[in-house]
């Protein structure tokens, strides 16, 4: 039997691939593994979304729903999207989607013809890769810095765009990095793009945690002549603690809104009549929760950046968004000619700290480590603990 070249190729997510191989450890050894590889919030969904949930289930909400989404939550979404981003969205152009993988895979295969170029952030969420791939696409890495706070600058951006580029993605907040767009690069990036036949794929999944006031989010489809060329993607997964309800939206420029849709339609049908319309309640109703949780983020990010900065040989700049530190080992990594993959394992053995080898984000990350923490505040002081403990032991910089 043959399996085709783009099957091959494909790439799990490595999170997942760590995370099975942390629980493995604790089945075998009994060992309390400290969960850092997972970008998934560790609260409960909020119980008002739970409820309109469980309604809409005993209503018998649990037939097929139109591919694009029910019009309810789809006018909830253009509602909410013209709110937060100073936009006009019409419900019609509201695509909603099983999570916002499927709408990423969506765009790729939308827009990219084979050997058709998509340029990427690196480090960037590795899935972008694997649907430029899947879709036959070439992705062509943006380097994003430390030096310069993971901004996309114009320059590099316009360097990378040839006549065979036809998508562009862009994420802020970012993951990994925790970086922010600001709106003065993202009016320059605008600028760039506007001269090139691409569309821009933007990723602002986290867009709702953010944790200084002068770094709000601020979206490029907001610039004047963006909206029509924007796939504006967000979901319910990061703001919500709605992982596991696999439900992401997207706003869609008419012109490629139907293609999407087939694209969806012939994927995964339609999105269930109940999470939808769980959806409805998560953004209109009263959910104290959510701020809750941004309390508990920002709390936990202003503690581990204070941790790793106390273990030798490792270092971080202070995120301003999403729930990762993206940490700089390069001292480690270069006295003892290991890479960051060989580091992230030995924590995982050694320290039982699950975390993300940063060369799974792009070439970019080949120093770094990331670590999630979208987990308790015991487990990041254990777990940061842990590590250096190891690392003055057996790794002495």
């Amino acid at each position: 039997m043959q399996i085709s070249s783009r099957a091959k190729h494909a790439k799990a997510e490595g999170a997942f691939e760590v995370l099975a191989r942390a629980q493995r450890i604790e089945r075998e050894t009994g060992m309390k593994v400290v969960h850092m590889e997972i970008g998934e919030p560790d609260f409960p969904t909020p119980k008002g979304i739970i409820e309109a949930c469980k309604k809409a289930l005993d209503e018998g909400k649990t037939h097929y729903t139109p591919a694009g989404g029910i019009p309810e939550f789809r006018s909830a979404v253009a509602k909410h999207l013209s709110k937060t981003r100073n936009i006009s969205v019409d419900p019609e152009n509201v695509l909603i989607a099983s999570g916002g993988k499927l709408l990423i895979y969506a765009t790729c295969v939308t827009f990219l013809e084979p050997g058709d170029e998509c340029i990427v952030p690196d480090p960037g969420y590795p899935p972008y890769q694997s649907a430029v791939s899947l879709a036959g696409g070439i992705s062509i890495p943006l380097p994003l810095t430390e030096e310069n706070g993971y901004q996309v600058t114009a320059e590099e951006l316009e360097k990378r765009i040839t006549p065979k580029t036809k998508l562009i993605i862009i994420n802020t907040p970012q993951n990994p990095t925790g970086g922010v767009l600001s709106k003065n690069e993202l009016e320059k990036i605008a600028d760039v793009v506007k001269k090139s036949n691409a569309v821009v794929f933007s990723d602002e999944i986290y867009s709702d945690l953010i944790y200084s006031e002068e770094d709000q989010h601020f979206s490029i489809a907001t610039i004047p002549g963006m909206l029509d060329r924007t796939v504006l993607m967000d979901g319910m997964s990061k703001t919500f603690s709605m992982t596991g309800w696999r439900l992401g939206y997207a706003a869609v420029p008419t012109e490629f809104y139907g293609s999407m849709k087939k694209i969806v339609n012939n994927t995964v049908s339609c999105c269930p009549a109940f999470t939808q319309i769980a959806g409805i309640y998560a953004l209109e109703g009263d959910n104290p929760e959510v701020h809750m949780m941004w309390e508990h983020f920002k709390e936990r990010r202003d503690i581990i950046f204070s941790l790793v900065n106390e273990i030798p040989g490792m270092s971080m700049i202070k995120p301003k968004g999403a729930f990762y530190a993206f940490v700089n080992v390069k001292p480690i990594l270069e006295k003892y000619s290991i890479t960051s993959a060989d580091l992230a394992e030995i924590f995982l053995q050694k320290a039982y700290v699950a975390c993300l080898s940063g060369s799974i984000f792009g070439k970019q990350g080949d120093s770094y480590i990331r670590f999630s923490y979208a987990t308790s505040k015991d487990d990041i002081q254990r777990g940061m603990s842990q590590i250096k403990k190891l690392i003055e032991t057996e790794f002495p910089t």
